[in-house]
């Protein structure tokens, strides 16, 4: 079986890349390093017609972020194994299966005390990701290298602009029950962003 723990290790701790690596040719899973989307850090898609398991993860996540988001998405593959789609996304299966995907890189002792910490805490009751958990987020993103000084978007105007990393811009529109609505100017599309997503934002000119 191939070995990805050289290519695994330029974006997790190199302690973890083994046990990523096995799980990548134990699920025969297809594992994907994309493009930084504003709306998700990682995405699991169940098999489909001649489709394997797929996973695809941010690239430019923190080392740590990008490991708590492959634990995260490999959760879902096996409960997808266990279950197919009988259960709810993030249902107590999940859970479950995330708390004991996770236990394994905990004994590793890989993370900084503060992470510890805060998953530790976090593991009580997993949320849908962890950004929607603002004590774990925080200390995440305490080790992100921030190309430019951010705001979230939870604390912006309605109605105001704003722009994400890699320069498209959004007019925020309206909040529905966990994410806000935003609009990109460009394609005129509508997009939905976690509240504490990080964005700078834009004076845009009226029209009026």
């Amino acid at each position: 079986m191939p070995d990805f723990s050289k290519q695994l290790s330029k974006y997790i701790p190199s302690t973890a890349a083994p046990i990523i690596s096995e799980w990548i040719n134990d699920t025969a899973c297809r594992f994907k390093v994309t493009r930084s989307r504003a709306s998700k850090l990682g995405d699991y898609r169940s098999p489909f017609k001649n489709e394997p398991h797929q996973i695809t993860i941010n690239h430019d996540l923190n080392p740590y972020s990008f490991l708590i988001t492959t634990v995260h998405e490999f959760a879902h593959l096996k409960t997808w194994q266990q279950h197919k789609n009988k259960v709810k996304p993030h249902g107590k299966e999940w859970k479950n299966n995330f708390k004991s995907l996770m236990d394994a890189f905990l004994k590793l002792n890989l993370f900084p005390e503060d992470i510890t910490l805060a998953l530790v805490k976090y593991m009580d009751n997993p949320a849908a990701s962890s950004c929607t958990d603002l004590t774990l987020y925080k200390v995440l993103k305490s080790y992100d290298k921030s190309e430019f000084e951010t705001v979230t978007i939870d604390t912006i105007e309605f109605n105001s602009y704003f722009s994400i990393k890699n320069g498209r811009v959004f007019q925020k529109l309206e909040r529905l029950r966990k994410r806000y609505k935003c609009l990109e100017v460009k394609t005129q599309r509508i997009y939905l962003f976690h509240p504490i997503a990080e964005v700078k934002p834009i004076e845009m000119e009226s029209n009026s």
